[in-house]
């Protein structure tokens, strides 16, 4: 199933996103993982793509996996920037063996080695490129691109980011799914000023649990999310007390998600880090609203 007829679809739903081994020793473990967030049955799990395309077969291995042993629609994650051309027609061709309908096309994070390089030399720079290349290789994927309600790290400004998003719509992805944030009135601010650029296809939301305190710092560091002095209250609090802590990111995180459906939005995607309680826990809060058409 394509996840722009889920995201068309009026329904709240949630989805939860896993990630592939870094060693062929950890595969076992990390599938029991994500077989276990697929018996939650969200509407669809996506499954990420190492850093320099080195766990590839493993985001292929899991998807496939979650896809055909539980009916749980899969998006796997497809890098560029390390990969050549041959190489990404290579790994779509595969995606399409393997009966993955659903690509979320990334740059991907640069290396050292990559940032030492010279940059002329790479088949790839940026995702726009690669979204390109896999509606011109002839396949029917839906293409999910990454978006940042914070702005790019990398981008001039909202406006260059802005327009940048506008352009990969226009190269062929289906639908954006943002960076995590903890805030909601940023989501909701960058959704408006997306929509009046004239980008109209779905947004997902992105969320990330915090259930440890150490998640915290990590988390700036990967996004520069805004922590809200409500958020950091909260681990100023409990982050001391490792149980108390994880229930307290679990309701933190049921929260933002609440008031995302009960303001319109019908879809929110959940970065659940490979670990099944908090997607079953999140899950379980939300029983009673996941499935309710959206009036």
């Amino acid at each position: 199933m394509k996840i722009i007829d889920i995201l068309n679809n009026k329904k709240m739903s949630l989805s939860f996103e896993v990630f592939p081994p870094k060693k062929e020793s950890g595969f076992e473990s990390v599938k029991l993982a994500t077989e276990e967030i697929a018996k939650c049955k969200p509407a669809f799990m996506s499954v990420t793509y190492g850093a320099g395309g080195g766990t590839s077969q493993y985001t292929l291995d899991i998807a496939k996996n979650i896809n055909e042993s539980y009916n749980v629609p899969t998006l796997a994650h497809l890098t560029c920037v390390s990969s050549s051309k041959a190489t990404v027609k290579q790994r779509i061709a595969d995606l399409q063996a393997a009966g993955i309908e659903n690509v979320m096309a990334l740059r991907g994070d640069l290396t050292p080695e990559l940032e030492a390089s010279d940059p002329s030399t790479w088949d790839y720079r940026h995702a726009i490129e690669l979204i390109r290349d896999i509606k011109e290789s002839g396949s029917d994927f839906c293409i999910g691109a990454a978006c940042y309600p914070e702005v790019h790290p990398e981008s001039v400004n909202q406006r260059d980011d802005l327009l940048h998003l506008k352009e990969k719509v226009e190269a062929g992805a289906d639908f954006l799914t943002t960076q995590m944030f903890f805030d909601n009135n940023l989501f909701f601010n960058f959704l408006y000023k997306l929509r009046d650029t004239g980008v109209e296809c779905p947004v997902l939301p992105g969320i990330m649990p915090i259930t440890n305190a150490n998640q915290v710092a990590r988390a700036i560091k990967l996004s520069g999310s805004f922590m809200p002095q409500r958020f950091k209250s909260l681990v100023d609090y409990f982050g001391n007390d490792p149980e108390a802590m994880k229930q307290a990111g679990i309701a933190y995180a049921t929260d933002q998600i609440i008031d995302l459906y009960a303001n319109g939005i019908t879809n929110v995607h959940v970065y659940s880090m490979n670990k099944p309680d908090i997607a079953q826990a999140i899950m379980n809060n939300l029983s009673a609203i996941l499935g309710k058409d959206f009036a």
